[in-house]
């Protein structure tokens, strides 16, 4: 059996462009994640506030962030896309979290090979609401769970992209290690 988070290649493209497993559709107010020991999707959570996810959401597979969990992404298109679904993307920003004492970086990313975001090379270029929704639900989706998060503001592709390699060798060096929880 494959392993989402191990066996799948992160891409040729990297920092640029990358492979994105989907873990939640857009539209979608359930909470799954990687199930680190298996690399199946769990349920998480039912989101407690009345949000749902304005982006598919996922990571980058063989990535290693500073909240212990692969790197987010939130990949931008026309449509939900399916969870465990490998798609081409490319990084056009970065929005960090503070959640839990930790930060939670969000690469902003588009599809590839959807031709109404493909164009887009830099978190500037979309319209300013799109990037307001985006950032608001971060703000606000654990809110009635009692968690405070502080959210910045999207920063361009170039402050993803050393993320996206520190993320890389990460995982690589803690891997080579035989880091536990890998399996």
């Amino acid at each position: 059996m494959t392993h989402a988070w191990h066996d799948v290649t992160p891409g040729e493209g990297l920092p640029e462009e990358f492979v994105t497993v989907i873990e939640i559709p857009r539209g979608s107010s359930i909470k799954y994640e990687l199930d680190k020991p298996t690399g199946l999707l769990k349920l998480d959570r039912m989101l407690y506030s009345a949000v749902y996810y304005p982006a598919n959401y996922g990571f980058i597979p063989q990535t290693l962030a500073e909240d212990d969990d692969p790197l987010d992404v939130l990949v931008l298109c026309q449509e939900a896309v399916n969870p465990l679904t490998l798609v081409r993307a490319r990084a056009i920003g970065v929005m960090t979290m503070i959640d839990m004492g930790k930060k939670d970086h969000k690469i902003l990313a588009v599809a590839v090979d959807d031709p109404e975001f493909n164009t887009f090379t830099e978190a500037s270029q979309l319209p300013p609401h799109r990037l307001a929704i985006l950032r608001r639900f971060f703000q606000d989706y654990k809110m009635l769970e009692g968690k405070a998060v502080e959210v910045e503001e999207f920063m361009p592709s170039s402050a993803a992209f050393p993320i996206i390699e520190a993320a890389l060798e990460c995982y690589s060096s803690t891997r080579r290690r035989g880091f536990k929880s890998f399996s």
